[in-house]
């Protein structure tokens, strides 16, 4: 088990500012309506809730390239928005965070995904989601194969946010992969399903527990089937690494070597685990290409996303946070 000590943390996380990161994938904007709930409605056995206020926070890509920028990394984000309001209000929260959003394309006829959620006394109430998830073609899909190439020159890892939403697809999906190759750039995926077979190759993939056995056609409900997925998996992409996010069970590396390496969980509160799969990624993606070996980083993503479940919706991290959160765990950040 490797010693993350704090002056090689220090090391680490001074090189992230350094870092040029490409992100591919599905883009959305999560809206949020907060209130309270005192009655119930005399039209259907519904809650009536007392909105109080709303937001909107990032989601899917849009929410990794928003994590990589506050970890001080360059963020270049690629994939696809409606020509609505709910695109360009997440161009413009994304620009406003410090994100690259040139090599986004905007579609006429395709409505930016957008996700509503109400909130009332910290429990979502209904969900109610604007989409379509068709793949993306002809010049909208040339158009993303372009930007990615032309970000992709510049950039020292490429991440892969698949969300099912239409822009990770089977092309997409290799072309991204032949070009980071050919290129000598890493490629780090937050993974789809239906998609696994594609990853073949990849520096890093990070399903959680349910994709990962799913991917392979088990459950994994102990620690033996947990070992046999992982293995199988990593055997199948032929993946550096595969990094299985487990909740509160902390996350399992299954690398190249035959080495496996376990991480105890450091969230201390659980509120919400939306976007903590984007945490775990872009802290990955941002470690490795500061030079952190494939442990150190999931070291890393792992404190990352013990700070983001603490909060209601998706969330990110800066770096002063992820240090204070090493120090809380004692040692000076040592791990193992």
């Amino acid at each position: 088990m490797t010693n993350l000590d704090a002056k090689r943390l220090r090391t680490l996380l001074d090189g992230f500012p350094r870092t040029k990161v490409a992100i591919l994938g599905d883009i959305m904007l999560d809206r949020y309506v907060w209130g309270d709930v005192n009655r119930i409605s005399q039209e259907a056995p519904v809650p009536i809730v007392e909105v109080r206020r709303e937001s909107a926070r990032f989601g899917a890509a849009a929410n990794v390239a928003e994590n990589v920028a506050a970890l001080g990394a360059r963020a270049t984000l690629v994939g696809v928005v409606g020509d609505d309001e709910a695109g360009r209000e997440l161009l413009s929260l994304l620009t406003g965070r410090g994100v690259d959003v040139d090599c986004v394309v905007t579609e006429v006829d395709r409505p930016t995904t957008t996700k509503l959620r109400v909130i009332a006394h910290s429990q979502q109430v209904v969900r109610a989601d604007s989409e379509v998830t068709t793949d993306v073609t002809g010049e909208v899909e040339a158009r993303v194969l372009d930007g990615l190439r032309r970000v992709l020159a510049d950039s020292d890892v490429l991440i892969v946010s698949d969300y099912g939403k239409g822009v990770v697809t089977q092309t997409t999906i290799g072309a991204a992969i032949s070009t980071a190759r050919d290129l000598g750039k890493m490629v780090c995926v937050d993974p789809k399903e239906s998609h696994f077979a594609s990853y073949v190759g990849v520096t890093a993939i990070t399903p959680n527990q349910k994709e990962a056995g799913a991917a392979v056609g088990a459950t994994i409900t102990d620690e033996n089937s947990l070992l046999d997925v992982g293995w199988q998996l990593q055997k199948q992409l032929e993946a550096g690494c595969v990094v299985i996010t487990r909740g509160e069970h902390g996350m399992s590396l299954f690398m190249s070597g035959g080495e496996l390496v376990h991480l105890p969980t450091v969230g201390r509160e659980v509120f919400d685990v939306t976007g903590a799969g984007d945490t775990v990624v872009s802290a990955l993606a941002v470690a490795l290409a500061a030079g952190a070996s494939m442990e150190e980083a999931a070291i890393i993503a792992n404190h990352a996303a013990g700070l983001v479940i603490r909060e209601i919706g998706t969330a990110s991290v800066g770096l002063d946070a992820i240090e204070h959160s090493f120090a809380d765990a004692g040692e000076g950040g040592r791990v193992g």
